[in-house]
């Protein structure tokens, strides 16, 4: 992305304990942008600390607190932030619910409608079904009947109506299943069909322009960590997905930066979820020219749309390593 002008940006990063926050920070660092990084979170890493300009750690209060509302004003006027890019969701649900009270710098947040939607997948389910569209055969069961009643034959995905990643899901292949893993969480949970196959799933980032248009998508054909983060990626292109993005972007109007993940089943493309914020592959996807933390900054700070981008083709690995202080 070319320079769009010499003055220092002073960039809050959330989330940088936290591999999605660190990506961000490295983005903003492999960027041609002169930018100051203040790291955010709930525990600040040595790691962390080395990367951003200043780490900030987050006070032990209640999120629902004035006392944490009054932490992030006097944080951003302290440091004269221009620009908030929040990396986690709990900070991406937070910041949407009080910018109202945070007008005094700008904020990369998606769609606040889209925002509330991806808060529960039995809500995003309902919409796909609704708009016909992506959808995965999806059901809230008392038992197992309900299941194949509305599923067909198992296996069925069960997985949190919350949260985002493979967190909390769980493959049922058969009542007992069904029995154990009912009983086993405490959360509220929807089942679907399985819908292909671990080994072929694939994630997409595309910037939304908030005019009903997003900027053309990146994808990935992923394997996934034990974490549920992406440990392996190959740049591909796939107009099925290209087409979906394009009909999905029409429908939710999304903001910024936002994360689409897919399946192939029986020829067809499916909608696992959408995460409205920057997903924990954004380093990667810098790496093949994909850079978008530093579109926030055009886009939210300047309002202007991002620059073109060449994707460049590739596979790319990630790996843990040692950092010794």
């Amino acid at each position: 992305m070319s320079k769009i002008t010499q003055k220092v940006v002073r960039v809050l990063v959330t989330g940088v304990g936290a591999i999605i926050g660190q990506g961000v920070v490295k983005s903003l660092r492999h960027s041609n942008l002169a930018v100051v990084v203040i790291g955010l979170d709930k525990k600040i890493t040595p790691y962390a600390r080395s990367l951003c300009d200043l780490c900030v750690e987050k006070p032990a209060v209640a999120e629902a607190s004035d006392a944490y509302l009054q932490f992030w004003v006097k944080l951003i006027e302290d440091q004269q932030i221009d620009l908030v890019i929040p990396a986690l969701e709990i900070d991406v649900f937070y910041l949407d619910k009080h910018q109202k009270q945070l007008t005094s710098t700008c904020m990369a947040l998606n769609n606040s409608a889209l925002i509330r939607l991806t808060q529960d997948k039995w809500q995003m389910a309902e919409f796909l079904h609704r708009e016909a569209i992506g959808w995965i055969p999806s059901v809230l069961p008392t038992t197992w009947q309900d299941c194949l009643n509305s599923l067909g034959a198992p296996p069925y995905i069960l997985k949190p109506r919350a949260g985002n990643g493979s967190r909390g899901i769980v493959q049922l292949d058969d009542l007992a299943d069904f029995t154990y893993w009912t009983q086993k969480v405490n959360y509220p949970f929807l089942v679907q069909q399985k819908i292909g196959s671990d080994d072929a799933e694939y994630t997409a980032a595309a910037f939304g322009l908030g005019d009903g248009h997003s900027l053309a998508p990146i994808i990935f054909r992923r394997t996934l960590s034990v974490a549920g983060n992406t440990q392996y990626a190959e740049v591909c292109q796939e107009p099925g997905i290209c087409s979906m993005i394009t009909a999905l972007s029409k429908l939710l109007c999304p903001i910024g930066p936002t994360n689409y993940q897919f399946r192939k089943h029986l020829g067809s493309w499916y909608l696992l979820e959408i995460n409205p914020r920057i997903s924990s592959s954004n380093s990667l996807r810098t790496a093949f020219g994909y850079n978008e933390a530093a579109m926030c900054i055009a886009f939210y700070l300047h309002q202007q749309r991002p620059n073109d981008f060449t994707i460049i083709e590739g596979r790319g690995w990630r790996y843990s390593e040692d950092f010794v202080q």
